[in-house]
């Protein structure tokens, strides 16, 4: 059963002004979505965008927002044929966890200036 679906876009530009902000990537970001994304070179930005619009999303598909959750306790990260997984911890496993889902979908996308992403909460 879906509980609780969410999608979100992000233009890669305003990545751009932060990717030399180191403050600011450890702020929102995982360690290990921040050294995956440099890893693309000049497409970091593109990989955060991505990854940033993944944990709006996550907040829609709550349908609490974020509001309580750090959002470095998402990490959006993809696995060795490219498919985007999601690991919660802390305060967004907590919140998860209280959705009463058991389950999260998700997809990430991105075309010329935008990227997006979609989750899906299953229980």
């Amino acid at each position: 059963m879906i509980l609780g679906t969410g999608i979100d876009i992000v233009q890669i530009d305003r990545m751009e002004k932060w990717v030399d902000n180191k403050k600011l990537l450890e702020r929102y970001f995982h360690p290990r979505e921040i050294s995956f994304s440099f890893s693309k070179g000049k497409n970091a930005s593109l990989s955060l965008a991505a990854r940033f619009a993944a944990k709006e999303a996550f907040g829609k598909a709550l349908g609490t927002g974020l509001s309580g959750i750090t959002l470095k306790d998402i990490m959006v990260y993809n696995r060795e044929n490219g498919k985007p997984e999601i690991t919660l911890s802390g305060t967004a496993l907590d919140a998860f966890e209280k959705s009463g889902a058991s389950k999260v979908h998700i997809t990430l996308s991105h075309e010329k200036e935008n990227a997006i992403a979609m989750i899906i909460l299953e229980a």
